[in-house]
């Protein structure tokens, strides 16, 4: 790319400090686009709670403790069907419970008891958690010297993952309950709704547990009773990052001993933590040390082996998973919003020739650099979510700062290819410098990356929502490969050597083909504009188009500057303060989210009226959009405001229900979560009295007008 792609300073003799400011300013608008990204991300609003995937309550045995009284609290977790959360060792994935409390002075909070969880695998990974309601306990003690009739408030703020086999999500939640300090009387009804949350939990072990390990394997002796029923055994380790989870295990009784084999880590030598789950899901706590392990014994069943808690394995592993970025980062390349990109990327490979050096540094630089990008792109989403915003793939895209910054990009972009400015000679042939070149394609690969955000293309959108479920090392290789898959045409054309000799050899096309390239990112910028006015209103067209236009001025400044071979440094640099300025002055800039209009008789998404048109046996097809996805607007002239596709449904009686993703909006996020989603598009039609059927991303007339038949 040629604002990018430093290339020889050729007849002008620029020279090389405002080349390396020129790149200096792309990473930092880079590091502002990332930073303008997590500075608005905001802690959930309370009405951010009230969908949640797992619900939280707070119960409390009495009301009216007694002074020095301890008072049973229970977090009750309620999961909707198909979600569940996590054991206090999650395993593989997720996050436990985690509690902070606010208590009035004198009042303290013990330990946290947890239930008897259960197992489940995902794409190879093991994960302990509870797919039915279940409560964790804490005691609270009151202070001795309470005064009866003292009103006290227990307070608890709550975070969680709320995880299907498909996605999790964070969850919050603030639990309040109002204590008097009283006689200590428990009701009977209160007393019993306890005793029936303390069954679940485990029942600590009197004795220690012994262990042995031998290479990987480690076989733990567990005293229990020969006469006592042992069956569906599974030991689930507290202590963190020490067994294999996901490794099978095995059970035998021998005498007074049950022992449990299982996979865990070399080296590993000191107290081991755990819970033993056995019949129907009770539990000893267990705490086991080195020593003899009693040989033979008769074998036991285990969770998982024909019990009725089998664990549950998905058709697709982590395997399939990761090939499914790499090839809906390869389809990206057909979207028409990486298309500007690769005819410059297309420009800068025909211009290196018959170089075969140059052409495989020059890949593996660009395919760096969108890799780069997309790890960092996913790892700010997973660490947003982590926090508890609700956020999605492309989320950058809905904060108007960060839009403002690709949009000044894209007018540089745009004002080199015309030749109001150079950053380097284009003359037929001439051969990159390798710093230079290097560089440039390294951040032509970052912009690549950025600009096909919005995009989600065919295989893309499930390993997007898988990477959501994935412990953080695999998602982020998710991410990574979806990259992989974006710059793997351009790394196969340089490292196979029938594909470039394909390529158009250097000649004068090039500059024509240069200044025909100036159009793409001509409308580009046209439409990240129209998208500021979309976030911003009218206030932000005005801040976008006076930037913009500011920035043009000052690039015709540079070129004058050039032409004549004056100084140009602080025209570089006033572009870097103008950019910076424009930034900051629109975040400022707030406008009430406007009421989405109708548009051929459909209606705005509420999950509350889908679920009432449902319950009336009403069709409905959905579809979630933006103003940025380049895929929903395609998909949405071609075949979903199609006279053929509204006649259709009108005689179907089908009703369009739209939900507009432009700006964040968190019961989207959650909505698309359900499907294991990340982002837009996504179409879904709800036949009468029916489950939702997911429609493929890239539609067609007749994949609508066949639902009405």
């Amino acid at each position: 790319m040629l604002v990018l792609e430093n290339q020889n300073i050729g007849t002008r003799g620029l020279a090389k400090g405002p080349l390396r400011l020129l790149l200096t300013l792309s990473a930092v608008l880079l590091a502002l686009w990332l930073a303008v990204g997590v500075t608005h991300a905001q802690a959930p609003t309370p009405a951010q709670t009230t969908q949640q995937n797992v619900r939280a309550s707070i119960d409390i045995e009495t009301s009216r403790p007694a002074p020095g009284d301890n008072v049973t609290v229970a977090i009750v977790m309620d999961p909707k069907p198909g979600w569940h959360d996590y054991w206090s060792n999650p395993g593989d994935a997720g996050t436990p419970l985690e509690l902070k409390w606010q208590l009035p002075a004198g009042v303290t909070a013990g330990l946290v008891r947890a239930p008897v969880p259960e197992t489940l695998i995902v794409s190879g990974f093991m994960n302990h958690i509870y797919k039915a309601k279940h409560a964790f306990l804490v005691d609270i003690k009151i202070p001795k010297d309470a005064q009866p009739g003292r009103s006290l408030s227990v307070t608890v703020n709550a975070r969680w993952s709320a995880c299907s086999d498909l996605v999790c999500v964070p969850e919050t939640a603030t639990l309040t309950v109002p204590l008097t300090v009283g006689s200590g009387t428990i009701a009977n009804a209160d007393r019993a709704r306890f005793d029936e949350w303390r069954s679940a939990l485990p029942v600590p072990l009197d004795r220690s547990a012994l262990y042995q390990i031998d290479g990987k394997r480690i076989d733990i002796a567990i005293p229990y009773p020969r006469d006592a029923k042992a069956e569906r055994v599974w030991f689930f380790a507290q202590t963190e990052k020490l067994f294999r989870y996901s490794a099978p295990q095995s059970a035998r009784r021998v005498g007074d001993w049950l022992v449990v084999s299982g996979e865990v880590k070399e080296g590993f030598d000191g107290r081991i933590d755990g819970l033993l789950r056995f019949n129907d899901a009770q539990g000893l706590e267990v705490r086991a040390v080195p020593g003899a392990v009693p040989s033979g014994g008769d074998a036991v069943s285990v969770l998982g082996k024909g019990a009725p808690a089998d664990q549950e394995q998905p058709s697709l592993g982590f395997g399939w998973i990761l090939a499914f970025s790499v090839l809906g980062g390869l389809l990206l390349n057909l979207m028409p919003c990486v298309f500007p990109i690769l005819g410059l990327k297309a420009l800068s490979l025909a211009k290196m020739g018959g170089d075969e050096g140059e052409a495989r540094r020059d890949a593996v630089a660009y395919t760096v650099g969108i890799i780069f990008s997309c790890l960092i792109l996913g790892g700010v989403m997973l660490a947003l979510r982590a926090a508890g915003e609700e956020v999605g793939w492309a989320f950058q895209l809905q904060d108007p700062s960060v839009v403002l910054i690709l949009l000044l990009l894209m007018v540089a972009v745009t004002a080199n290819l015309v030749g109001v400015f150079e950053v380097g000679g284009i003359g037929a042939g001439e051969k990159l410098t390798r710093k230079g070149g290097l560089a440039g394609s390294f951040w032509t690969g970052v912009l690549a990356a950025v600009v096909a955000t919005p995009c989600t293309g065919p295989f893309m959108a499930a390993a997007m929502g898988a990477a959501l479920l994935l412990p953080t090392g695999l998602a982020l290789l998710i991410f990574a490969g979806l990259g992989f898959g974006l710059a793997l045409p351009f790394f196969a054309i340089a490292f196979i050597p029938a594909l470039r000799s394909r390529m158009p050899r250097p000649g004068p096309w090039m500059v024509r083909f240069r200044q025909w390239m100036a159009l793409p990112m001509a409308l580009t910028s046209l439409a990240l504009l129209w998208l500021i006015y979309q976030l911003a209103g009218l206030t932000g067209l005005l801040i976008g188009g006076a930037a913009a236009f500011i920035i043009l001025v000052r690039l015709f400044e540079l070129g004058r500057k050039q032409k004549n071979g004056s100084p140009f440094k602080w025209v570089v640099i006033a572009l870097f303060a103008i950019a910076i300025a424009a930034a900051l002055i629109i975040s400022k800039v707030t406008i009430e989210p406007a009421a989405q209009t109708s548009k051929n008789g459909s209606i705005a998404f509420n999950e509350a009226r889908l679920s009432a048109l449902r319950a009336d046996g009403k069709p409905v097809f959905l579809y979630f959009t933006a103003d940025w996805c380049v895929t929903c607007k395609v998909n949405e002239k071609a075949a979903i405001d199609r006279t053929e596709t509204t006649d259709a449904f009108r005689k179907a009686g089908i009703i369009v229900m739209v939900g507009d993703y432009t700006r964040r909006d968190p019961d989207i996020t959650r909505y698309l979560a359900k499907y294991g989603r990340s982002g837009v598009p996504l179409y879904l039609y709800f036949p009468p009295n029916g489950d939702a059927q997911i429609l493929p991303q890239i539609l067609t007339v007749d994949d609508l007008t066949g639902l009405a038949k």
